[in-house]
């Protein structure tokens, strides 16, 4: 029997599962789909937007880091975070009562930043468990005209990326793989990609919240496991669209490059919290740029919608066209199997693949 690698299950197999064994209510107005990545449920006069992911990395900041992925993906349909529960699960002859203290601690400051209250949720020392893990559920409001879906993404929508690639990827590898990247990146400039956590930060509520104020949006969209290249695949597969993205474009981090190019990693399949994927109309994507600048943070037009027999494509400096690039699982997937090349080959860009 084969073994599934790490990473999320592959995309053909999910659907399979979801078709054959998830049922739902009427009053379930966006259910578990390729693309979109939270629940919405009516409740009459609003809607509930439901929300449930772990996190596994970032080990000594997983605490905040689980609020603000929640919340991500809640605001990406247009909704204000509210609530959150979390489940932690801690490593049994490893838990100190300072460990649980930093983890409480971190959940507390991270909810309190983004106005949540933490209303519940579960914590126990399990068996054979080597690391802590946390399960958060993330629960928010709006209002059902304001309620936005991948789904939502037409043609002719241009598409704009906050930030960078890859933010969440920069700091986790700078993170977790710092005794493999001494010698290679200086240590103040190491701590500096470890602090990519909060400076320039995966959250996107404040990106989402500022687009949302100029109007025009018709669709956001975080894209995390599988880097922006599946964010963008996610977005077209769930509004049955094309897409033409231009790789000069993208604006690839020069620290996740640096990474990349020494562990030989593909950065478009890098895990990418903190970057935000926005379809807006051709009218309202400059003001929407413009928006974000203005608020110190980066974005770029990177593309725009084309109708769905176009398929999805990047646009090369020299202008010919090539499939954009499908990963079965994240790069960084890769990273922590130990299946990279060797350190120190040159690994593929973003620019020119």
């Amino acid at each position: 029997m084969s073994h599934l690698p790490i990473g999320k299950l592959p995309a053909s197999m999910l659907k399979d599962l979801l078709d054959r064994y998830v049922t739902t209510d009427p009053r379930v107005i966006v259910g578990p789909g390729i693309g979109e990545d939270a629940a919405v449920l009516d409740l009459g006069d609003r809607y509930l937007v439901a929300k449930t992911d772990p996190v596994t990395y970032a080990v000594d900041e997983i605490g905040w880091y689980a609020v603000n992925i929640n919340a991500n993906d809640v605001v990406c349909c247009g909704a204000t975070p509210r609530w959150y529960l979390v489940t932690v699960l801690l490593p049994e002859a490893k838990t100190t009562p300072e460990l649980i203290e930093t983890i409480f601690d971190q959940v507390s400051q991270a909810c309190r930043q983004l106005g949540i209250s933490w209303c519940g949720g579960h914590t126990e020392v399990v068996y054979g468990l080597s690391r802590p893990i946390l399960v958060g559920q993330m629960l928010g409001e709006v209002a059902p005209d304001r309620c936005l879906t991948s789904a939502g993404v037409q043609v002719g929508d241009l598409v704009i990326l906050t930030k960078g690639i890859a933010v969440e990827a920069t700091a986790i590898i700078a993170r977790e793989k710092q005794d493999r990247l001494r010698g290679v990146v200086p240590e103040e400039e190491l701590k500096r990609y470890a602090r990519f956590l909060h400076e320039p930060g995966i959250s996107v509520v404040r990106d989402a919240q500022l687009a949302l104020e100029v109007g025009g949006v018709h669709a956001l969209h975080d894209p995390t496991e599988g880097g922006v290249a599946t964010g963008l695949w996610e977005l077209a597969q769930a509004a049955h669209v094309g897409l033409l993205i231009d790789q000069q474009r993208l604006p690839l981090l020069p620290e996740c490059e640096t990474l990349c190019r020494h562990f030989g990693l593909d950065p478009l399949g890098l895990i990418a919290s903190g970057s935000l994927l926005i379809a807006a109309q051709p009218d309202r994507a400059a003001a929407i740029q413009q928006r974000l600048h203005s608020a110190g943070i980066a974005a770029a037009i990177v593309g725009e919608v084309v109708p769905a027999d176009q398929g999805c494509r990047l646009r090369r400096s020299d202008q010919s066209l090539q499939p954009l690039p499908v990963f079965a699982r994240d790069e960084i997937s890769r990273l922590f199997e130990g299946t990279t090349p060797s350190e120190g080959e040159a690994g593929h860009c973003a620019r020119e693949r």
